[in-house]
């Protein structure tokens, strides 16, 4: 019997891709389960869910590393796998992310690996990338060659009891940091990132990468001096 999975899909305003996500989505034979974490009652992406058979949350906390917490901790499979709304992930991965879920805990996405690539990169963030993925390399010894993109698929128990803390986007790193400090297995997959479906980018490059060299700094201390 082939293993269901919960998607977790964190959204924030994505009114023009939404839709476009959960069509896609909605009769995947992978998933039984897509649960919409929205970001505030005034988001408007809550008429767009609501015309899809999934489970819509209001999220207690906010921020995008909340969101996805707070959707895993609703989630009923023994597998969830981590979902933007932006069209920018491709559904045809869930076979072999569940097929290398039999042995490993933790399945990370990668732009950067084998056949991967992205439509969605632009230069500022390929080189971003490229460095935060070469120092969590070479200075955290995690064994992944994309460090910042959050399409994942994992066990759900496990996912809970690593009692993630960080509430926005520096959950990229404390996800794989702590996957590593509980000795879980872990592997990246070659995936293919396709241009967003419509809006902008929400990140901020200056703001996000100091947030993001403050995550490194204080992951290497948890995980070298504690």
């Amino acid at each position: 019997m082939t293993e269901k999975i919960s998607l977790i899909i964190p959204c924030k305003n994505e009114v023009e891709s939404l839709g476009a996500v959960l069509d896609e989505v909605k009769d995947n034979k992978f998933v039984d389960e897509i649960i919409v974490v929205i970001d505030s009652e005034e988001d408007n992406s809550i008429p767009i869910a609501k015309k899809f058979d999934c489970k819509l949350i209001v999220q207690k906390n906010k921020g995008y590393g909340s969101a996805i917490i707070e959707g895993f901790k609703n989630a009923k499979n023994n597998f969830g796998c981590i979902y933007n709304a932006d069209y920018s992930f491709d559904p045809k991965y869930f076979g072999e992310l569940i097929n290398l879920s039999k042995n490993n805990d933790f399945i990370f996405g990668s732009r950067y690996k084998g056949s991967g690539g992205s439509d969605d990169d632009d230069v500022v963030t390929f080189i971003g990338n490229k460095i935060f993925t070469f120092i969590s390399r070479f200075v955290l010894r995690i064994k992944l060659s994309d460090i910042l993109y959050t399409y994942v698929l994992c066990n759900v128990n496990k996912f809970n009891n690593l009692d993630l803390k960080n509430n926005d986007f520096k959950l990229c790193i404390e996800l794989p940091v702590k996957v590593k400090k509980n000795k879980h297995s872990y592997i990246d997959l070659d995936m293919f990132e396709r241009k967003r479906y419509d809006g902008k980018k929400k990140v901020n490059v200056i703001k996000d990468g100091l947030l993001i060299s403050y995550e490194i700094i204080k992951s290497f201390i948890y995980l070298y001096f504690k």
